[in-house]
């Protein structure tokens, strides 16, 4: 396999770790290529060691932010698992701005039902604001009402 074939089967995988080319045969098409499809870098043979390093410290922490904005994405899908049916069914709404009255008519409940449903997302999700529950939202994919 030549680097675009283990780049596109590492894709091809979900795996998707930064990837440094380090190339004798290196031509433009080849490179724009590699480039498109997220590599860090691609550098052609003799290479300069201070541009190596670079190219390499620079796939660390674009792995690095990778992972931990995986692990953030992991985390917030562990609190929407804790919330109930209604509690997710709420959701789209908070997020949307509504109030509660006009929640509580669209899903056919009272008021106070929905203002309860809302103190528990708020709480389950661990934000202090319907900005931020909008923010966490957006990142699981979670689209307004």
């Amino acid at each position: 396999m030549n680097g675009l074939e283990v780049q596109q089967a590492l894709a091809a995988i979900g795996d998707e770790r930064p990837i440094v080319f380090l190339t004798g045969h290196g031509d433009i098409p080849t490179s724009v290529e590699a480039m498109k499809r997220g590599a860090v870098d691609f550098l052609t043979k003799p290479v300069n060691a201070e541009d190596l390093l670079k190219a390499i410290h620079s796939a660390i922490v674009k792995d690095s932010v990778r992972r931990l904005e995986r692990d953030e994405v992991e985390e917030f899908k562990q609190r929407l698992a804790t919330l109930t049916p209604r509690e997710r069914e709420v959701l789209p709404y908070v997020i949307s701005g509504r109030l509660n009255k006009q929640i509580a008519g669209e899903l056919g409940t009272a008021e106070k039902t929905i203002k309860v449903h809302r103190a528990r997302v708020m709480e389950k999700m661990k934000v202090q604001s319907v900005a931020e529950l909008v923010r966490l939202a957006e990142r699981l994919g979670i689209r307004p009402a």
